[in-house]
């Protein structure tokens, strides 16, 4: 299954980001969402495109946009490496069943048993409004997601697809 598409309704999830607390993208309504699908943590290209996101929480702070981190490592995986990096971006854990939200997302890896390196930015009533899956080794930066961002809220009906 292809990555989902501009237009298509974000399927909801609930995922850890602590042994025992759980994120829902539903708690976002009413407020725009870039999930960031990264194939795994300590990876060279996946710790660096999470710094860059982590450096730029102010250039998307004017959207109001909530930036989530989503891979198949573990909760204690996550923890581990956000306390180490520093990162104030969720890290939420799509650890089991393997990959069940990846998947909802046309974004997981049979082959490799991880995500694929792809950004959804979801509007504030749950539609996809951009997507893009990014050659795994080839950090996708963020001028795609703050223009996506920036048709939001310069028209919020226009769906956008890189």
């Amino acid at each position: 299954m292809p990555a989902l598409r501009p237009g298509t309704p974000a399927p909801n999830f609930s995922l850890p980001s602590t042994p025992d607390q759980k994120v829902s993208l539903s708690e976002f309504l009413g407020r725009p969402v870039v999930l960031v699908f990264y194939p795994s943590d300590w990876s060279p290209v996946c710790s660096d495109q999470l710094a860059l996101y982590n450096e730029l929480l102010p250039e998307f702070a004017p959207y109001d946009a909530e930036i989530l981190g989503i891979s198949c490592d573990g909760v204690w995986c996550h923890i581990a490496f956000s306390k180490d990096r520093k990162y104030r971006i969720p890290l939420l854990s799509d650890f089991e069943p393997k990959g069940a939200v990846a998947r909802l997302y046309g974004v997981y890896d049979e082959k490799t048993g991880e995500s694929e390196r792809a950004l959804f930015v979801i509007d504030a009533s749950g539609i996809i409004r951009w997507s893009y899956v990014s050659p795994v080794g080839i950090n996708p930066g963020a001028d795609g997601i703050l223009k996506a961002l920036e048709n939001l809220t310069s028209s919020p009906t226009e769906a956008t697809h890189a």
